[in-house]
């Protein structure tokens, strides 16, 4: 979760502070910066003036030595240097220059990615005699990031608790680190509690919140199930953190609530700009369109997915069953009857089943191609599996009726009678039965007089 250059980007350069700055001017061992903000409000509670301790001249001799082979990052040379400054005993002998040798080491160990010696070592910053109360607090925190980086978050947290404790002023970081570290042990109240103080502070100074602060907040509510509030939440990150894949959260977010049409736009927008890559997105998507309602928009969409190939050469839609038969769905529906015959016969090369037929065999009718439209149907029946097969039988009966086939179409529209579950669906093969009845004895009475009227043409 924590890498090297995260940590190294948080501690900055203060490890490499110039020791020689105390020899020359012991107020200023803690920076200008730090004292001016003394002045106005105390960094830490409960801190005494006290006399400032400084590195002898003999010792900041030795150290400023060692600094200009750290200032090289020859780390071994540098702490073999240190190491015969610590065994000496006459170098840098009171407590406050050993404090100096054990923080360069600390910094060292740091270097190497050794961070349990690293710890042991600002450990003895901490608990050193000689160790002003503001440095001991310092390292601290120091401390408890190492902790975090190497997974004892349990360490971490006590170390940070401490140290906030103590402090007066207390950042946006340090809150969300510790936020972090009691989401890692599972103390997920405690996390966003304390994630939602920085957050709150920073929007209330005008402060942009950083973009893993919102992250970490998006997280936490969405393992509550409190899609509105990380739907909140990443309204905020495609706003001041645009990203595509906040984005797609938000559009999922949007669908959760039942806010399709917000849902559709969000989707649209990655969409337009080509972040929508695999099948399973673009379908959901022409799903979407086909939803709202919007045929037309849902078909082009599939067809240019037929097309379009990813990094591998392969189309990003398949031409499979399933897919072209969406695509006729969204063509039939946009009223482009021809475009959504072609679909679904390209469909059924690929699977032919009893469904897809009765579909096929519905287009057919509607233009007017009465006996393909039969042939259809009629196999639909046969395959079986047809969703409405008293539609299928009466699509049959009418192609039937068109072709002048009136017992057989009376036969198909008993059928679908048969198969209609409902008064209002009984009611259509009633109505065609009585009219392929009619109809067909009077064209009978036509032909006992000589009358020459159409036959059945279905073969």
């Amino acid at each position: 979760m924590f890498s090297r250059t995260k940590l190294l980007a948080i501690f900055g350069a203060a490890f490499m502070l110039p020791l020689l700055i105390a020899v020359a001017n012991p107020e200023a061992l803690s920076g200008t910066s730090v004292l001016a903000a003394e002045k106005k409000q105390p960094k830490y509670k409960d801190v005494k003036t006290r006399k400032r301790q400084s590195v002898g001249g003999k010792c900041a001799k030795a150290l400023e030595k060692v600094q200009v082979v750290l200032e090289e990052e020859n780390w071994p040379e540098s702490l073999k240097m240190l190491n015969g400054i610590e065994a000496s005993a006459k170098t840098c002998a009171s407590d406050y220059e050993q404090t100096q040798i054990w923080k360069f080491k600390g910094y060292i160990y740091y270097s190497l990615d050794d961070f349990p010696r690293a710890i042991r070592s600002y450990r003895k910053v901490i608990d050193g005699v000689g160790t002003p109360l503001e440095l001991a607090l310092d390292t601290r925190y120091t401390v408890a990031q190492l902790y975090t980086v190497e997974e004892q978050y349990g360490k971490a947290a006590i170390e940070l608790e401490i140290w906030m404790d103590a402090a007066n002023i207390i950042g946006g970081d340090a809150r969300v680190l510790l936020a972090q570290i009691y989401y890692q042990l599972e103390r997920k109240a405690e996390a966003l509690s304390m994630l939602e103080l920085a957050i709150d502070d920073a929007e209330s100074k005008a402060i942009l919140p950083k973009e893993n602060w919102w992250g970490l907040q998006r997280v936490l509510y969405y393992e509550k199930n409190d899609f509105k509030r990380v739907t909140r939440i990443l309204e905020k990150l495609v706003k001041h953190y645009p990203k595509w894949t906040y984005w797609k959260q938000l559009g999922g977010m949007y669908g959760e609530l039942e806010r399709e049409m917000d849902r559709l736009v969000a989707t649209e927008v990655v969409y337009l700009n080509g972040e929508l890559n695999k099948e399973r997105q673009i379908m959901s998507m022409a799903y979407m369109y086909l939803g709202a309602e919007v045929p037309y928009r849902a078909a082009r969409i599939i067809e240019k997915g037929m097309q379009d190939k990813d990094a591998d050469g392969k189309t990003l839609i398949k031409r499979n069953a399933k897919n072209l038969e969406i695509l006729g769905t969204a063509w039939y529906q946009s009223k482009d009857l021809k475009r959504a015959l072609k679909s679904l016969e390209s469909a059924s090369k690929f699977s032919d089943t009893g469904n897809l037929q009765a579909r096929l065999a519905g287009i057919y009718l509607d233009l007017g191609r009465d006996r393909e439209a039969y042939r259809a149907s009629r196999r639909a029946a046969q395959k079986g599996g047809v969703k409405r097969p008293d539609s299928n039988y009466l699509v049959m009966g009418n192609s039937l009726i068109n072709l002048h086939c009136y017992k057989d179409a009376i036969s198909a529209f008993q059928k679908a009678l048969k198969r209609a579950k409902d008064k209002k669906t009984k009611r259509y093969p009633q109505q065609w039965i009585r009219y392929a009845d009619t109809e067909g004895n009077r064209l009978q009475k036509l032909r006992d007089v000589g009358a020459t009227v159409p036959g059945c043409s279905k073969a």
